[in-house]
């Protein structure tokens, strides 16, 4: 058995993926993929790329394979120990980790994120974006999802963004816009065994590929599934997740939101409106099922909404597995499932690099006190200084002269937050205090820097309730804020709220999330779980796990999108969006709703396809996308969701798996680890459903620290590889700068700018030798002079080696429609490229591993079929 594990588990981490089980369903998918390396030219650059690429590939796989290793025979001791201490008191309950497979699988997936966490975010990015080849009984056609259709996208999220919220929340119209790559490589995938070739379509007058001839045999089958992979917004690829079907392109940090909004709309766009030449026909979205899982399943419901505020054609479905809702973590789960979830306790961190954390040296700390009422602008949270209005209260708090010589802690750490609150305890009952309990602060710091707004309308308030109460001690009338103050009672990111209503507020000063900076997480397309309304959705099956930390984000989204009106968003958001507060009674039809809860099971079950849940939640997932998509219109009003082969618990008659919920109806189902469903219980006996709408979507105190204490431990470990990165940036600073000026005397040319600008124009617009202005690409990395975007956004920066190649891409490879000229290369730069491992002298160089696909030199394991045969 220990043999089996092992090489079970090292395998599992080698290939990256896990083959799914065949479902009883037959559907194409557009599966998005970045392969740009298929055809690479001999030169000494790209062997000792290569080189490089494997070198760094192969360490992280064996560091992998140690960490599984460990893992491994951890596992096996603990979980003999523990089958024999249920045997010794005879304790007959089941669990999901009496499985000597899922026990071991949990904890091998668990140490290699907490693995992960240990590297930089460019060596786990490449790490899980090489190329994987596809299993043998799987179809594949590479195609690619063109420009035209990402500008489709990009006008429809400008559309609902509108100037001002793309001025004030986004950052600008044009940054997120820039992508590195010719569009968006995708896949078509299906199952060989449900093609018929012999039967498809083909236009005898057009010249097709045999990839064409592929896509044209899938268009027979009946569904297609559009799958948006997860994996925390900045790391996964259809490598992980080529048996789960679908990726959007790019991922942060280095494209942050909306980036990967704009890549799906625009792979949706893509199926339902393709361009002139492709391959496949327009699909109706009737025949459409979106898919995703995590990140990518939020992803799903925040397309949903997009599609449904423009009134655009919504798809057939959409399944969403453990979709990660609320990146502000306000709901108990995160805390209470740390140890039954292999998510990382202290959140996604990272070593640092040149890419991530924004501030790898935090001057003045990662938490302050708040100092004055003017919230801090969206994107500048971590560039005090970037804006010429900046108060005091956006810029960094460093400690006073008082501080310094008192021996205290920098203003913003833990522990000086801390000892503002419970002083003369230990660090750890300061801690467990500030958690739990709260403290009393000096009253002449009260009320200070709350954040409000005295100029926004409050007409529309509602009473808060008992929020001011405090473990039975009620501060005085003068120390507690109008109940009607919204901006004090619930404080959108970067402000905390704290326990202690008399205590001094608190506000981060770190962007904590890699995918939106920290004053966007509030934001209703970030996190989803603030819309306004989901009503008027397209059905949704959403799975979760019992035992994740995302558990009651889950359920309560399932709820809310079933009872619009009984879970109303917090004030807050409506205030500050005249979108959502059209929403609240535009959308107030309710959403149909299958919610499924898996016992004993993590984030994302299906990866464990061996377990019984995941068998039986994926031929759930396969029946629900046949029958939304193949049933008359007259059936599915009369049942909307299908009936699935379940096998009921003891004494449960079929009838109560039903849940009505005013008018529609709503199932709200567990599912036990052997399969079998069981009803829900009642709404009143969950948690996460008595929380108060103004509890919802904000960053808590007990969050906060619980973040603050994982960040300050990988400050203190990675202290001296901070510096170096620091250094690092301003080497790539240079480079850019000089990159830009010689590319200038060679004769750069913008639109808007007159030929006396530049020394010798070289090359026009039509006589190109090595690169093309390409229409389509609407803008560059130069196009930003007016904008503001995030400071992780690769389009804006100068100081990465990502940064660099997007840029020298941008202006001698594929320049956007702004440039008027495609200067030549100086020959010096192109011998110097010959030789730089992370550049060629001809073509373009490797772009942001973020964005494309990792081939390397070495021969690949594929270890699906030796999995098949070891579990066998």
């Amino acid at each position: 058995m220990f043999c089996r594990c092992s090489v079970f588990l090292c395998l599992f981490v080698l290939s990256m993926a896990m083959a799914h089980r065949n479902m009883d369903i037959s559907y194409p998918a557009s599966v998005m993929i970045q392969d740009r390396m298929a055809s690479v030219e001999t030169t000494p650059s790209t062997s000792t790329f290569l080189l490089a690429m494997e070198i760094r590939w192969t360490v992280f796989c064996v560091h992998a394979v140690i960490y599984a290793s460990l893992a491994v025979i951890k596992t096996l001791y603990t979980h003999g120990k523990r089958k024999m201490k249920k045997l010794k008191d005879r304790d007959e309950q089941e669990e999901a980790t009496d499985d000597i497979f899922f026990d071991e699988a949990f904890h091998i997936v668990k140490s290699f994120i907490l693995l992960g966490t240990k590297n930089t975010v460019e060596s786990l990015q490449a790490f899980t974006n090489t190329h994987v080849p596809a299993p043998p009984w799987t179809a594949v056609a590479p195609v690619r999802v063109p420009l035209h259709s990402c500008n489709q996208a990009a006008d429809l999220l400008t559309q609902w963004f509108g100037p001002e919220d793309l001025k004030r929340v986004v950052g600008g119209e044009r940054w997120w816009q820039v992508r590195g790559l010719d569009g968006i490589d995708a896949e078509w995938i299906a199952e060989k065994s449900h093609l018929r070739p012999e039967s498809a379509h083909i236009d005898p007058g057009r010249k097709s590929s045999e990839e064409e001839k592929l896509v044209m045999s899938m268009e027979q089958l009946e569904t297609t599934m559009l799958y948006i992979h997860g994996g925390g917004y900045y790391w996964g690829s259809i490598n992980t997740h080529r048996y789960q079907i679908v990726r959007y392109g790019m991922k942060a940090p280095q494209y942050p939101w909306p980036c990967p909004l704009h890549d799906v709309l625009a792979a949706y766009l893509y199926l339902i409106q393709p361009p002139h030449d492709a391959a496949h026909k327009p699909i109706l979205p009737s025949k459409i099922v979106f898919a995703g899982d995590s990140a990518g399943g939020a992803l799903c419901l925040t397309m949903l909404t997009v599609l449904r505020d423009l009134g655009r054609p919504l798809p057939a479905g959409a399944v969403l597995i453990s979709p990660w809702v609320d990146l502000t973590h306000s709901f108990p789960s995160i805390h209470t499932n740390t140890a039954t979830d292999f998510m990382p306790p202290h959140g996604f961190m990272n070593k640092p690099s040149v890419s991530w954390p924004v501030d790898p040296i935090k001057e003045g700390g990662r938490v302050a006190r708040a100092h004055s009422d003017p919230p801090l602008k969206p994107c500048h949270a971590n560039t005090p200084g970037a804006d010429k209005n900046v108060t005091r209260d956006t810029a960094q708090v460093p400690p006073t002269d008082a501080e310094k010589h008192s021996g205290s802690a920098p203003a913003g750490s833990k522990q000086e937050t801390l000892n503002s609150s419970a002083s003369c305890v230990p660090l750890k009952s300061q801690e467990k205090a500030a958690l739990l309990h709260g403290g009393k602060c000096d009253p002449t710091d009260r009320r200070h820097g709350r954040g409000r707004d005295r100029n926004r309308s409050q007409s529309n308030a509602m009473p808060i309730d008992d929020l001011a109460v405090n473990n039975g001690r009620g501060p005085s009338s003068d120390s507690i804020p109008d109940l009607h103050d919204i901006d004090f009672w619930q404080p959108n990111p970067p402000k905390v709220r704290i326990k202690d209503t008399g205590d001094v507020p608190l506000e981060l000063r770190s962007q904590i999330q890699h995918y939106a900076t920290t004053e966007q997480l509030s934001h209703p397309l970030v996190s989803p779980i603030l819309q306004a309304s989901l009503g008027n959705l397209c059905p949704l099956y959403i799975l979760a796990g019992d035992g994740e930390v995302l558990r009651d984000e889950i359920i309560y989204l399932a709820h809310k999108a079933a009872n619009p009106a009984e879970y109303p968003v917090r004030e807050g958001v409506i205030r500050d969006g005249l979108r959502q507060k059209e929403n609240v009674h535009k959308f107030s039809t309710p959403t149909k709703v299958h919610l499924q809860v898996y016992d004993g099971m993590c984030h994302v079950l299906t990866v464990f396809t061996f377990t019984s849940s995941a068998d039986y939640a994926y031929h759930s997932i396969a029946e629900f996308a046949k029958h939304v998509t193949q049933r008359s219109a007259e059936r599915l009003d009369q049942n909307l969701f299908p009936v699935l082969q379940q096998t009921l618990g003891p004494d449960v008659p079929s009838c109560a798996m039903n849940d009505r919920s005013g008018d529609m109806l709503m199932i709200r189902e567990r599912v036990d680890i052997h399969g079998r469903v069981r009803p829900m219980e009642p709404k009143e006996d969950i948690t996460a459903l008595q929380l108060r709408p103004s509890e919802i979507g904000i960053i808590k105190e007990e969050t906060l620290f619980k973040w603050l204490e994982g960040q300050e431990e990988w400050d203190r470990r990675f202290k001296y590889c901070a510096t170096k990165v620091m250094k690092n940036r301003k080497k790539f600073e240079a480079k850019a700068k000089s990159m830009i000026k010689n590319a200038r005397q060679r004769g750069l040319l913008l639109a808007g700018e007159s030929d006396d600008l530049v020394e010798r124009p070289i090359v026009g617009r039509s006589s190109a030798a090595h690169g093309a202005i390409q229409e389509d690409r609407r803008w560059g990395p130069l196009d930003l002079v007016d904008e503001q975007p995030p400071p992780t956004a690769i389009a804006a920066r100068r100081d990465t080696r990502e940064a660099l190649a997007l840029l020298k891409k941008s202006i001698y490879h594929t320049a956007p429609a702004t440039h008027k000229t495609i200067p030549r290369v100086k020959t010096v730069d192109v011998v110097l490229a010959a030789f730089d491992p992370h550049d060629a002298p001809f073509r373009p160089p490797r772009q942001s591993v973020s964005e494309q696909q990792v081939r390397i030199g070495m021969r690949y394991i594929h270890g699906m079929r030796m999995w098949q045969s070891i579990v066998r």
